[in-house]
């Protein structure tokens, strides 16, 4: 049997989100589908959860080694991956995973489709309750109607045809802010994007997240090299908004706690998340869901803001 999507993990000291997170995935997994997760060589327990999964059958490929880099992680996650599509789940997110076997349902009945986007959730985990939805179907529109050379997208919510990175390549390790490179490469390079007016994910911000504790600085600095590199004009996500969101409540949180007290600690992350993967289902069952492949087709439905916003 072929695989048909291989859901991609790379974490490291994270054991108690990767746990939430594996439990649901594997849950739902179905017959033609895969987990692979890659280890940056933790040391809270994680190598030892994954082996028991592993032998348990639950999970089908897995590595505990050292990376480089964040980037790193990520690219052996994609090549060990033997799905026709890929899926990047991060650890501490939340997914709607119906939404994103219908996204991949639509890849393999269109196999010129390269990536499916869609449109953005986010929240913060000290505050639960205020979930908020952003779009790049403007964005997507402007490129498509070749107005814009590049734009960007967060990879949370990014779905890739495996055979589609002979030409799009992997993450650049050599950059903190890969996802951002990552979104203007696969567009400068035109690749064959199609955006899903739905939300296949939910990003959570909270002062543990990988995003929180980045270099601002160093941010910017490389950032506006690869915005010159893609011709990127700019607009309201001078990087990905993922990143941007989950890096400014970071620095919120710790700049509003001078003990650096692990606010996390005092939530019920179980019961949480589990809020968090209803509402997503729910925000999902009453919008509207439609794939877009062209500017003619979409630029009706950025007046109807409903879809969006």
């Amino acid at each position: 049997m072929s695989i048909k999507i291989s859901f991609v993990l790379s974490t490291r000291n994270r054991l108690s989100f990767l746990k939430l997170t594996l439990n649901i995935l594997i849950k739902g997994l179905k017959p033609d589908e895969e987990i692979v997760v890659v280890d940056g060589n933790s040391s809270d327990g994680t190598p030892k959860y994954l082996e028991e999964l592993f032998k348990a059958g639950k999970i089908h490929q897995y590595i505990s080694e050292a990376d480089r880099n964040q980037a790193h992680g990520w690219n052996k996650a994609m090549l060990m991956a033997r799905g026709i599509i890929i899926k990047k789940i991060i650890d501490d997110d939340v997914f709607d995973y119906h939404t994103i076997r219908k996204c991949a349902d639509f890849m393999l009945a269109n196999p010129e489709i390269d990536v499916v986007i869609s449109n953005e959730l986010n929240v913060s985990l000290s505050n639960c309750k205020q979930i908020g939805k952003s779009s790049r179907l403007k964005q997507f529109i402007d490129w498509k109607h070749n107005k814009a050379d590049s734009f960007t997208f967060s990879d949370v919510h990014l779905l890739i045809r495996k055979s589609a990175l002979s030409y799009i390549g992997l993450y650049n390790t050599n950059l903190v802010m890969m996802d951002w490179e990552y979104a203007l490469r696969i567009s400068f390079l035109r690749a064959n994007i199609a955006y899903f007016t739905g939300y296949n994910a939910l990003s959570v911000g909270h002062e543990q997240s990988v995003s929180a504790n980045k270099n601002i600085k160093l941010v910017h600095q490389q950032g506006e090299k690869v915005r010159l590199q893609y011709n990127y004009a700019g607009d309201a996500a001078e990087i990905s908004l993922w990143s941007k969101i989950k890096i400014y409540i970071g620095k919120i949180l710790f700049s509003s706690n001078d003990k650096k007290e692990n606010l996390t600690a005092k939530i019920d992350i179980p019961e949480t998340y589990a809020y968090l993967y209803l509402k997503t289902e729910q925000i999902n069952k009453n919008g509207v869901q439609e794939f877009i492949t062209t500017w003619e087709q979409a630029e009706p439905l950025v007046k109807q803001k409903s879809l969006y916003y």
